[in-house]
């Protein structure tokens, strides 16, 4: 009788002690499974500029006449072109919306309608904006992924998911339909855009 009771006894510590090492070896398992899950989703980010070279980051028309397109195109010199470098800094796996825009200054006497606008790039004269006049190109709107303020005028858009540097270069002349005021004469007035890049990351 005494034998049973010690067996029991035995069996009841062993048992607790057995049932001990389970809890502690599935409260092992979670604990861990729960600390490799913590390196995922991490944050990366980058950064955007341009770069320039004038004394201000703009194109402007002064003293100028009518041409067509093709004459457009092959302008070069002071207040022609205005060359530009957009670079982009990416950190990790990071990707980032990007717009090139151009903002219209207030002493400019040109209308929109008289004023065409080519973006290429400077290094193979690839187009990235066809001559258009600048009262035809899309305006920003709030709220857009590259972050840019309202109501810019849009020149490019695209996304960079490299870190490295794109040169353009951005020409501007007046349209060849563009009759003029006729009290005014057109050599006489004037067009300046200002050109910006905004960047922001795109969501993860």
């Amino acid at each position: 009788m005494e034998k049973d009771s010690s067996k029991k006894i035995l069996l009841s510590v062993l048992g607790v002690a057995i049932l001990i090492v389970a809890v502690v070896g599935v409260s092992f398992a979670a604990f861990s499974y729960s600390r490799t899950g913590e390196e995922i989703n991490q944050i990366t980010t980058g950064t955007i500029s341009m770069l320039y070279t004038d004394d201000s980051n703009g194109i402007k028309i002064s003293d100028a006449l009518p041409m067509d397109d093709e004459s457009g195109k092959a302008l070069t010199g002071e207040n022609n072109v205005f060359d530009f470098t957009v670079s982009a800094t990416i950190s990790g796996t990071a990707t980032i919306n990007y717009a090139i825009t151009a903002t219209k200054e207030v002493d400019s006497t040109l209308p929109d309608t008289a004023v065409k606008v080519y973006l290429t790039s400077a290094s193979d004269a690839t187009v990235d904006l066809a001559p258009t006049k600048v009262s035809a190109l899309t305006k920003t709107v709030g709220g857009n992924s590259a972050g840019a303020p309202a109501d810019e005028y849009t020149l490019k858009t695209g996304t960079i998911s490299a870190t490295g540097s794109t040169a353009y270069r951005l020409r501007m002349w007046i349209a060849d339909d563009y009759a003029g005021d006729e009290t005014a004469g057109i050599t006489s007035q004037t067009y300046k855009l200002r050109v910006n890049v905004y960047g922001a990351a795109a969501a993860q």
